[in-house]
């Protein structure tokens, strides 16, 4: 599962989408979107950049046993 934005959280500052090594993460007016989920590293570099802890992942059970 790729990162996913909580948009209620987000305010625009754009650094998940400025850290973003695969630039997965782009910005849609003031809100940032996972546009390309499949590309997602999970490398959790938009998660530490964000101030507003709106940026989460949730893994599936199977990748979480391994």
């Amino acid at each position: 599962m790729p990162a996913v934005i909580d948009p209620a959280k987000c305010n625009g500052c754009e650094l998940c989408d400025l850290y973003c090594p695969v630039d997965v993460i782009h910005m849609e007016g003031k809100v940032a979107v996972v546009r390309y989920p499949d590309e997602c590293w999970h490398c959790g570099a938009c998660r530490l950049e964000c101030a507003r802890d709106a940026v989460r992942f949730e893994f599936p059970l199977a990748m979480l046993s391994v």
